[in-house]
């Protein structure tokens, strides 16, 4: 159980930077990998937290939270881009 306290805590530094980063970001592509930092840290937080308490429900719900969040990394690089290849 120690090396998932330190998980979190290490998870939750990692989002808090990415927090900054967001913020502080010169531009719009900095922001936006910040914004893909944070939201998978977020996800592994739940999955940490999930194996800490033993939820059976917390596989689920990191799969399609990892899932819409790839194919919304996939969009803003595209959007990003303006749709050049």
């Amino acid at each position: 159980m120690i090396g998932i306290d330190l998980g979190i805590v290490v998870i939750g530094l990692a989002c808090l930077v990415g927090t900054v980063r967001m913020v502080l970001g010169p531009t719009d592509a900095d922001r936006a990998v910040a914004g893909d930092l944070l939201f998978f840290g977020v996800i592994g937080l739940v999955a940490l937290v999930g194996v800490r308490t033993a939820s059976p429900f917390t596989f689920d719900l990191v799969l399609v939270a990892a899932l819409v969040g790839f194919l919304g990394a996939l969009s803003l690089a595209r959007a990003l881009t303006r749709g050049k290849r």
